[in-house]
C-alpha cells in the first residue's frame, strides 16, 4: 500500500496491493478532478485523462464557458449551485438564503493508521496495516473546510473514504446535503446492481444498464431499509462471476440514504453515495465540524465474486470487533416460532432440556418476556420481567439453563415505545410527534427520542438492569418500524432537519455503551428481520439476522444478495418448522440444515414437538456445523449458479484461505426430466493439487471420488440428478497431494 504526491504533475496516486486510484489538482483556482480508478498502474503522470486540454478549457484559460467546464469536469468532490448541473455532493445555506460552493485544494496529509469518525462506526487499521491520506479544500467565500479522507489497508485492495466538513467562517450555516462519495468516469456501458427486497425478500439482486439520467437506491425510512440497501456496483456487460471490471460503493450507515448514478449528456457517468438530503438540514455554528459516514469504495478485476471477497475480508477485518470477530458462534434456538407470546418458564424450560440433549448451545427468549406483553399491542418500554410468566424471576430460569450445559440469550427492542405502556404514559412527549398531528402507529408502536439524552439514559438504565440481573450472554436487538411523525420536544426549530441522523448516532451510541459495559455480550441486530443489514451495524454486532423469511427455498436468494457484499459469518440463519410459518411450503428437514448453515446455524421451532425423524436429525446437524464452521466462517465464498437466474438449482462454494478444503453447497430446488447429470465448475481451487471428496459416502452417486484442481474448475463435475424438489447436499473436498 502506497499513496504518493507529485507535485511537479499535482496528482495523489493511492495504491493497493492490485488497484489505483489517482486525484488531480488542476488550473489556478486549484480545482480537485477524479482521474483513475482501476488496476494498478506503474505511471501517475495521467493529468491528460481530466481532458483539461480539450473544450471548453479551465476557466484560466476559457472564463467565458466556465460553466460549460464545471458541468463537464470529473470532479473528486462536487459543489453545488454556481455552473455543475450534474447532481453534487455538498450543499449549504448561509443565512442570506444562498446555497452556491466551490471546494479549492489547499494541502494535504499523508499519515500511517487510520483516525477514528467521532461517533460513527467506521473501518479501523493500524500504523502498520493502514495509510490515509487526507485532502483539505476550502471555500472562502463561506469560510469553509471540506476535508477528503481516503484510507487504504495492506491486506486488502478497499478503500475508505469520508467527508469532514468544517465552518470556519463567523456565522452558523446549514448543511443541507453532504455525501460521502463521489466517483466521475466515462460510462463505457456499464450495468448497474442493486440490492433492492421487502419485508422477508430483502437483498434480491437486480441488474440493469446505466442509462443517461439519474438511476439509483435510496431510503427515507430512518433505516436502510427492506426496501433499499446501502450498497450499488457498476460492471462491463462482458463481466461474470469470475472475470471482467466491476466497481462499488457500500455505505457504513444504519439510516437514510441515497446511492446514484448518472449518466450526462458527455458519454460520462457519476456515482454517488451519502446521507439522503430528503429531511436533512444540520446547523453548523462557527467553529464547530460535521462528520459524514464512511462508504467503502472496491474495484476489481476478477468479477462479481472478486469484489465480495474484497468486501468480506474487509469486514472480518477491519471492521467487525469484539470477543465473536474471529470466533464460532454458539448454536442457539430460539422460541419465537415455537411459541410466540404464549410461553412461561415451565415451556422454555421443556425446549432447552430436549434441545441441550440434541447439541444445541444456547436458549433465546424472544418477545413477551416483560410488562404485560401477552401480544403485540402494549409494554413496549417497560421493561422489567414479568414474573407471572416466568415464576421465579429471570434469574432462576438462566440458572436452570446454564446448569444444562447451555447459554441463555434474550429479546430487546429499545428504540420504541407502545401507547398502552407506563413509560409512555408517563412520558408521551418521550416518542417522536408533529405538534398537531395524529400520530402514526406502526404494528402499533412510536418511535422513542433518543436524540434527547434523558430517554437514551432511562432506556440503557431499564436493559442493563436486566442484563446485571443475570448471566445473560446473547441479545438480539429488534427494530419493528419504520420512522416517521419526526418532531421533538428536545431540539429548537432550526435544528428538526437534524432528527434522522441524530436518531442513528443515538442508536449508535446506546449499542457501544452496551457492548463496552457487557463485553464477552453476542449482540445481534434485527430489524422486521433484515430491514437493518448494513456495515454501520456490523461495527456493533458481529451477525445480524438476514429476514424474517426462514424458508430454505426463498433463503436462497436473499443469502445470495447478502452474500453479494457480506460474510457468510454475518448472516442470522435458523432451521425453521415445516410447513413454513411465512409460506406454508415444506422442504426437507436435511435441506432447511443446509441452507442455514451458510449463515450462523442455530433453529427457530419447537424442538419437542417437531416429526420424530427431523428431531432425530438434530445432532448430525450440530456436527456438521461443527465440522465446516471455521471454514465457511473464514473462507472465501464463490457463487457458482444462481436458482433465481436458472429456475432450477442454487450452488456456491467456500474455499479455505490456503485452499486446502472446499465446502459446496448444492440445493436442487425444482426436478426436471433429465437423461444426463449437471455439470458444475468449482473455482478457487489449487490447480496443482489432487482433491479427494472426503465425504463420498453421502453422495455415492458421483462415483469417482479424486479430481485434479484444473480440471474440477475448469472442466467441471458431473452432478446426477437428485429425486424430488427441494432436496440439497454437500460435497467437501480435502487437498491430497501437489501434483
Amino acid at each position: 500500500m502506497q499513496i504518493n504526491y507529485n507535485e511537479q504533475n499535482r496528482v495523489f496516486k493511492i495504491d493497493t496491493e492490485h488497484t489505483s486510484y489517482c486525484i488531480g489538482i488542476v488550473d489556478e483556482e486549484n480545482f480537485v478532478g477524479h482521474i483513475y480508478y482501476g488496476r494498478k498502474l506503474s505511471d501517475d503522470n495521467l493529468v491528460y485523462l481530466m481532458r483539461t486540454g480539450e473544450p471548453p478549457f479551465v476557466p484560466s484559460k476559457n472564463n467565458r464557458d466556465r460553466t460549460s467546464f464545471l458541468d463537464t469536469f470529473p470532479m473528486e468532490y462536487t459543489g453545488h449551485g454556481l455552473g455543475d448541473f450534474r447532481e453534487g455532493t455538498l450543499m449549504v445555506r448561509t443565512a442570506g438564503g444562498h446555497s452556491g460552493v466551490s471546494l479549492s485544494y489547499v494541502s494535504h496529509r499523508i499519515y500511517d493508521g487510520k483516525e477514528e469518525l467521532a461517533g460513527l462506526p467506521a473501518t479501523f487499521g493500524m500504523a502498520d496495516t493502514c495509510r490515509t491520506l487526507e485532502l483539505t479544500c476550502e471555500d472562502k467565500v463561506l469560510g469553509l473546510q471540506v476535508i477528503l479522507s481516503y484510507s487504504i489497508f495492506a491486506d486488502n485492495d478497499a478503500i475508505a473514504r469520508s467527508v469532514r466538513v468544517v465552518n470556519g467562517g463567523k456565522e452558523a450555516l446549514y448543511l443541507t446535503k453532504v455525501l460521502s462519495a463521489c466517483i466521475d468516469m466515462d460510462n463505457e456501458e456499464y450495468e448497474m446492481i442493486t440490492l433492492p427486497g421487502s419485508w422477508a425478500r430483502e437483498r434480491i439482486i437486480q441488474t440493469r444498464p446505466v442509462l443517461k439520467g439519474k438511476q439509483g437506491v435510496s431510503s427515507v425510512r430512518g433505516e436502510s431499509s427492506h426496501q433499499e440497501h446501502p450498497f450499488m456496483a457498476w460492471k462491463r456487460k462482458t463481466t461474470t462471476e469470475e472475470a471482467g471490471d466491476i466497481y462499488a460503493m457500500n455505505f457504513v450507515y444504519s439510516g437514510n440514504f441515497m446511492a446514484q448514478i448518472e449518466g450526462d449528456q458527455s458519454g460520462s457517468m457519476r456515482a454517488l453515495m451519502g446521507i439522503h438530503p430528503q429531511d436533512f438540514c444540520w446547523k453548523l455554528e462557527p467553529g464547530d465540524a460535521f462528520q459524514a459516514p464512511e462508504v467503502i469504495c472496491v474495484y476489481s478485476a476478477e468479477g462479481i465474486g472478486g469484489m465480495s471477497r474484497t468486501f468480506h475480508d474487509l469486514y472480518r477485518r477491519h471492521l467487525i470487533r469484539g470477543e465473536y470477530k474471529d470466533k464460532k458462534r454458539p448454536i442457539l434456538i430460539n422460541n419465537w416460532e415455537a411459541t410466540y407470546f404464549d410461553f412461561d418458564t415451565d415451556k422454555l424450560l421443556a425446549i432447552a432440556r430436549e434441545a441441550s440433549a440434541l447439541g444445541i448451545e444456547m436458549l433465546v427468549m424472544d418477545d413477551g418476556w416483560f410488562g404485560c406483553r401477552n401480544d403485540d399491542n402494549s409494554s413496549l418500554g417497560d421493561w422489567q420481567v414479568n414474573e407471572e410468566k416466568l415464576k421465579g424471576g429471570l434469574k432462576y430460569l438462566v440458572d436452570e439453563v446454564n446448569k444444562l450445559g447451555m447459554k441463555f440469550g434474550i429479546w430487546l427492542e429499545p428504540e420504541m415505545v407502545s401507547p398502552d405502556s407506563n413509560l409512555y404514559r408517563e412520558h408521551p412527549d418521550w416518542a417522536f410527534a408533529i405538534p398537531g398531528r395524529t400520530g402514526s402507529l406502526s404494528r402499533n408502536q412510536y418511535v422513542l427520542d433518543l436524540t434527547r439524552q434523558e430517554v437514551r439514559d432511562c432506556v440503557y438504565d431499564m436493559i442493563a438492569s436486566v442484563l446485571r440481573s443475570a448471566n445473560i450472554e446473547y441479545v438480539k436487538w429488534d427494530m419493528n418500524r419504520q420512522l416517521s411523525d419526526m418532531g421533538s420536544c428536545g431540539l429548537p426549530a432550526d435544528r428538526q432537519g437534524e432528527l434522522f441522523h441524530r436518531q442513528v448516532l443515538a442508536v449508535y451510541e446506546l449499542q457501544d455503551r452496551l457492548t463496552r459495559e457487557f463485553p464477552h455480550l453476542l449482540l445481534e441486530n434485527c430489524s422486521g428481520g433484515g430491514a437493518r443489514f448494513d456495515p454501520g451495524m456490523l461495527y456493533y454486532s458481529p451477525q445480524i439476522w438476514c429476514s424474517d423469511d426462514t424458508d430454505a427455498v426463498e433463503r436462497l436468494s436473499i443469502q445470495a444478495g447478502t452474500a453479494m457484499v457480506y460474510p457468510l459469518s454475518t448472516m442470522g440463519a435458523h432451521v425453521s418448522d415445516c410447513p413454513n410459518h411465512a409460506l406454508g411450503r415444506t422442504t426437507p428437514f436435511e435441506t432447511r440444515g443446509y441452507v442455514a448453515l451458510a449463515g450462523t446455524f442455530g433453529y427457530e421451532l419447537d424442538v419437542t414437538k417437531i416429526p420424530e425423524a427431523d428431531r432425530a436429525m438434530i445432532p448430525e446437524q450440530t456436527a456438521m456445523y461443527h465440522k465446516y464452521n471455521d471454514l465457511v466462517r473464514e473462507g472465501d465464498y464463490y457463487r457458482i449458479a444462481h436458482y433465481a437466474e436458472n429456475h432450477y438449482y442454487d450452488c456456491y462454494e467456500v474455499v479455505a484461505k490456503d485452499k486446502s478444503e472446499a465446502l459446496v453447497t448444492y440445493v436442487q430446488v425444482l426436478n426436471r426430466p433429465s437423461h444426463h447429470s449437471r455439470r458444475i465448475r468449482i473455482p478457487g481451487l489449487d490447480l496443482t493439487a489432487v482433491y479427494v471428496i472426503e465425504n463420498a459416502q453421502d453422495w455415492p452417486e458421483i462415483g469417482q471420488t479424486e479430481y485434479r484442481g484444473d480440471a474440477l474448475q475448469f472442466a467441471g463435475i458431473n452432478v446426477p440428478p437428485l429425486w424430488g424438489d427441494f432436496k440439497g447436499r454437500l460435497l467437501h473436498l480435502v487437498r491430497k497431494q501437489a501434483m
